[in-house]
């Protein structure tokens, strides 16, 4: 397959552009990132002899994921002064998303909270071979590794994610049917519900960067600790409007206060799907920036 025109080198790109910011968003948990590398991506492909190029596809991948593992460390000088916990960035993933990205595989927020205790190696191996089933001699090729190399570093990646999150899959019905309970209980301000619906070791992580009101410096632990904060915080809330969506794949709660986009929340369910293990806030303004207003949805 060859092509040797500006046009076909912009439509080869637009027609793999789907795959490739899931792949890079799925490796650095950041919409805005992600766009930066696509633009990097865009710069070298743009600027290759495509008469040269067999492969499209393997070579536009080649290209992002070693951009994104080149991001990986200005992403982590950010990290190690960002204020409170550090969460993903939400993608909504709704049917009539009109970002046709987002409609590409998607990691949960859970799952990418525990890809972010991988290296970025270990990351790039897992999310190819896992989540879009690249075999371990593409990856090679790739990461410019040998497949041995590839092989051993996937066995460790999935070892650490398992041992961190067990393989279960949450009906998303009952997933959908939880949330909705969970959010009546917290702005119905009904403590004994919460505490019903809370396993014992939940822990709340709220991301507000230090620019938001609703985030907190530290995790939250503990049943009592986590129902009370939220009946506290949900108090005096006439003006929100909630709407549920699915970010992430997983169904949510969108807060809206004044018509644009305040909070994500995500529940993360226990392997029996009736408690909440671990609930994901994120607050902070610029992780909500790729998010519509209600108005313009």
């Amino acid at each position: 397959m060859m092509h040797d025109t500006a046009a076909d080198a912009s439509q080869v790109f637009a027609d793999h552009r789907e795959l490739l910011f899931s792949i890079v968003y799925n490796m650095l948990g950041s919409v805005g990132d992600a766009e930066d590398v696509l633009q990097e991506t865009w710069l070298a492909w743009s600027a290759r002899d495509l008469t040269r190029i067999e492969n499209p596809r393997a070579y536009l991948v080649r290209i992002a994921v070693n951009q994104a593992l080149a991001h990986q460390n200005t992403l982590r000088r950010r990290r190690e002064t960002y204020l409170g916990p550090w969460l993903p960035e939400p993608l909504i993933t709704d049917d009539d998303a009109s970002e046709p990205a987002v409609r590409a595989e998607s990691v949960s927020i859970a799952m990418l909270v525990v890809l972010e205790t991988l290296t970025p190696l270990e990351r790039a191996v897992f999310i190819l071979h896992e989540v879009f089933a690249y075999q371990h001699t593409e990856i090679a090729s790739m990461l410019d590794r040998t497949p041995a190399a590839v092989r051993q570093i996937a066995h460790r990646a999935r070892e650490h994610v398992r041992a961190r999150r067990p393989r279960t899959r949450i009906d998303r019905r009952t997933h959908q049917e939880v949330t909705e309970r969970f959010i009546g209980a917290a702005f119905g301000g009904d403590l004994a519900a919460l505490m019903e619906m809370l396993a014992p070791e939940v822990t709340l992580w709220s991301d507000g960067g230090g620019k938001s009101a609703a985030g907190g410096p530290r995790p939250i632990h503990g049943r009592d600790k986590v129902a009370r904060l939220l009946v506290a915080n949900t108090r005096g809330t006439e003006g929100v409007d909630l709407q549920y969506r699915q970010v992430n794949g997983d169904p949510s709660v969108v807060v809206f206060a004044q018509d644009a986009p305040f909070a994500v929340m995500v529940l993360d369910l226990a392997a029996d799907g009736e408690q909440v293990r671990d609930i994901y806030v994120v607050s902070n303004p610029d992780k909500l920036a790729s998010i519509p207003d209600k108005s313009t949805r």
